[in-house]
């Protein structure tokens, strides 16, 4: 929760010192690196660890360590062990939030300028921003996510190029009493805050520079963003649960054939081409209108279901996607930096990233692997996926990203009720509360 939450959680930490600091006693024989990861995609995670081990020929090995599932835990654990000064974290498994907040913290050790060039080459812009703070490199990108609009070409023969058009298309389809709705993430969460970050990057704002200047009032960009998600919530044929909406309600509704539009994540290609129970089996039946039917008409969602750009707010100038993913950073705490910085390269070469993206479903941050074969037959829209990480936008890079997230999720949920003016008035008071660490998060 920014600078004043690091601060909370040193107390606790200090209490569990004693028990954390004994996985850090030193042990004879070739240093053993501990790479913390999150548990979604552990296993990939810990294959990259025993290839990279066997690579380093014996000078170190890499022991592939599992945190919590939620972003949270993952975040709090970390920053536990880190204060507490845990000499066992060598590698850390950083959501691209982190950044700012964990280099502010003295918790991660930069990238010398040899290392960080390695990392520079060959990787896109978007994600080489979320591992940048300040002008230096403090984490490289491993994986990325990006978002791109996914739509039922039999309900939108001509998918909307922008909001503004998906909106007109939506309302015209529930005026003839067929599928309408658009699934966005309108829940009181990040992903909220990152329709609203998009929306906003994408019409030329900003929520706050790197310097803490709080920017989300200065110009229009923060009105334009918040009349769309107030429109999509309100619109003739909108999903009524918009406002508790998550990325797996909406991949769901557009397998139930209640939606023509959806703005998510890559993983609901692969849902949907999956069979039940872990996946959408192809989704419902549609009849000839396109409507959902429980008899077998031959002709399923998955026939009809394509994906497109992510559509603009400003007509003919790309939307700017803001991305997530997960980078690797060095502990300041290391005994091992030097090692950690070399095990970090092969921790995100070409073949772990790869099979971080096509056994792990997370695209990789390696431009290359773009025009690789066996990443496209598993990502048949990558062209889509590429042009929107291309044109990404990131979460603002402040050590009070947490805090902010927490004003904005609150201010703009449920987004039906969103006061568009009112709205981003009171927003640029409480961002600049949480950017000074004054007052109360909501």
């Amino acid at each position: 929760m920014g600078r004043f939450r690091s601060l909370a959680i040193g107390g606790a930490a200090l209490l569990a010192a004693t028990t954390i600091a004994a996985c850090g006693g030193a042990a004879a024989g070739p240093p053993v690196l501990n790479f913390y990861t999150p548990a979604d995609g552990a296993k990939q995670y810990a294959a990259a660890a025993a290839a990279c081990t066997q690579q380093a020929g014996g000078r170190y090995s890499i022991v592939q360590q599992t945190l919590p599932k939620s972003a949270d835990d993952q975040r709090l654990q970390l920053a536990r062990r880190l204060v507490a000064g845990d000499t066992a974290v060598d590698i850390m498994g950083i959501d691209v939030t982190w950044t700012a907040e964990f280099a502010e913290a003295g918790w991660l050790e930069k990238f010398p300028a040899d290392q960080a060039a390695k990392v520079k080459d060959g990787t896109l812009a978007g994600p080489l921003d979320t591992g940048t703070y300040q002008g230096e490199l403090w984490a490289a990108p491993l994986n990325t996510n990006t978002q791109i609009l996914w739509y039922r070409k039999d309900l939108s023969p001509n998918p909307p190029a922008t909001w503004d058009d998906m909106i007109t298309q939506a309302e015209a389809l529930a005026a003839k009493g067929l599928p309408a709705a658009i699934e966005v993430q309108g829940a009181q969460y990040e992903g909220i805050t990152v329709w609203f970050n998009t929306l906003l990057t994408s019409a030329g704002g900003q929520v706050v520079n790197e310097k803490g200047d709080v920017l989300i009032d200065q110009g229009d960009a923060a009105v334009k963003a918040t009349t769309i998600m107030q429109r999509v919530a309100t619109a003739k044929g909108a999903d009524p649960s918009l406002s508790v909406a998550k990325e797996n309600d909406g991949r769901l509704a557009m397998e139930a054939g209640e939606a023509a539009f959806q703005l998510n994540y890559p993983f609901v290609y692969a849902s949907i081409n999956t069979p039940p129970p872990d996946g959408g089996g192809g989704g419902t039946f549609i009849d000839a209108q396109g409507k959902p039917t429980s008899q077998d008409t031959g002709r399923r969602v998955i026939d009809e279901f394509a994906w497109a750009p992510y559509p603009s707010v400003i007509p003919g100038k790309p939307a700017t996607v803001t991305i997530g993913g997960l980078n690797l950073g060095v502990s300041s705490t290391s005994l091992h930096k030097d090692l950690a910085f070399e095990a970090v390269q092969c921790l995100r070469n070409r073949d772990n990233q790869l099979t971080n993206a096509v056994d792990g479903g997370v695209p990789p941050t390696l431009e290359e692997l773009y025009s690789d074969p066996s990443f496209q037959e598993k990502y048949p829209a990558w062209q889509a996926i590429k042009q929107s990480l291309d044109n990404a936008s990131v979460r603002p890079k402040t050590p009070a990203y947490q805090s902010i997230s927490i004003v904005l999720s609150d201010a703009l949920n449920p987004p039906g009720d969103i006061d568009p003016q009112v709205t981003v008035a009171g927003l640029a008071d409480q961002i600049r509360k949480a950017e000074n660490s004054e007052g109360l998060v909501p």
